[in-house]
């Protein structure tokens, strides 16, 4: 009975409410994800994890693949390995290695400083300028990134703390390579983002080659935290992500998923029992309130951009229509010519 009314209530959902709730679902995901490594590295060394995670799911997502008949082969396998091995090698390795003694939640906020360094990266790099209101946004967190570290003495939470903003700069640095990549050629999102996990686990085996780490324990908690890293914070995820994506602006999916590191907050003050220091609390807000404003000057951008392209659609079909006019008005005169012609001519004959 209620299953039948929630496929009911489902279905008269419009594409655009459904894909709404894939968000909402996903944004669940993501977030839980972070209590999920927290008990994992209790069983396994975090690079071991990080590895594992990676490469089950590439071959997930290489699974997924082969069901909708897409591609397998990879494109530009040179800059896929190097955006892989930053985007997801090194944000997936030191965001483990930084949960092993910091908060799951404070990790989780620090790592969503990615789009500011993205936006500082572009501004060098591809030479992108900054609106105010970015300006303002990068500002914002920056204050926010220094009440979360403080105190400024050194320890292990302010260690775990700055690997948690390394794994957010390397995260950056891969998307500003991804940019360059999807520049040169025409990518497909899901292939490419295979191919970045099965890459991005290449550096991470290695590392656990070569740095000695207690063997993993094969535990029911640890099983169980690999599979919903794999399965559900992975492979679905990234399913109702491009799912939301193929229905909603880039723009309010990216709005969307802004709450992410509050679930994962949320989450780990429910189930681990991590409460934020007062300092940390306004940190954490700020930096949100900072995704926010960069998320609104997207937004601008984007409905700037629309415009624009309107104006330019209307000022086309508008000379197209003069145009027309024109061309009617001169077939007009050349008509009315050939018929004095005529007349001429037919006044000769009779004359």
């Amino acid at each position: 009975m209620l299953k039948k009314y929630f496929d009911s209530a489902i279905q008269r959902l419009s594409p655009q409410g459904r894909a709404v709730l894939a968000l909402i679902a996903l944004v669940f995901l993501w977030g839980y994800n972070w209590v999920v490594m927290k008990v994992a590295v209790q069983y396994a060394a975090p690079f071991d994890y990080a590895a594992l995670r990676l490469f089950l799911g590439g071959i997930c997502l290489l699974a997924v693949l082969v069901w909708l008949g897409k591609p397998i082969l990879p494109k530009e396998i040179p800059g896929t390995f190097l955006s892989g091995s930053l985007q997801l090698g090194g944000f997936y390795g030191l965001s483990t290695w930084a949960i092993v003694n910091g908060g799951a939640g404070k990790t989780a906020v620090l790592n969503y400083a990615m789009p500011f360094w993205v936006l500082l990266l572009a501004w060098l790099v591809l030479g992108e300028r900054l609106r105010r209101l970015q300006w303002l946004s990068v500002v914002i967190a920056l204050a926010g990134l220094l009440f979360i570290l403080m105190p400024f003495s050194f320890n292990d939470a302010l260690f775990s703390k700055g690997l948690a903003l390394l794994s957010s700069v390397s995260w950056a640095v891969g998307i500003i390579i991804s940019k360059r990549l999807q520049q040169k050629t025409s990518l497909d999102l899901l292939s490419y983002t295979t191919w970045q996990m099965l890459f991005g686990c290449i550096p991470l085996v290695l590392i656990t080659l070569f740095i000695s780490s207690p063997p993993i324990t094969w535990s029911l908690p640890f099983i169980a935290a690999l599979f919903y890293s794999v399965v559900p914070g992975n492979a679905i995820a990234w399913l109702l992500w491009f799912y939301a994506l193929s229905r909603l602006s880039a723009g309010s999916a990216g709005l969307g998923t802004l709450a992410t590191p509050v679930a994962g907050v949320l989450a780990a003050w429910i189930q681990l029992g991590e409460q934020p220091t007062l300092f940390e609390a306004a940190g954490m807000v700020l930096i949100v309130c900072a995704l926010g404003v960069n998320t609104m000057q997207a937004l601008k951008d984007r409905g700037d951009e629309g415009r624009r392209t309107r104006g330019r659609k209307t000022k086309d079909v508008g000379r197209k229509t003069r145009d027309e006019e024109r061309g009617a008005r001169d077939e007009s005169e050349v008509g009315r010519q050939k018929k004095d012609e005529a007349e001429v001519e037919k006044e000769i004959k009779m004359g």
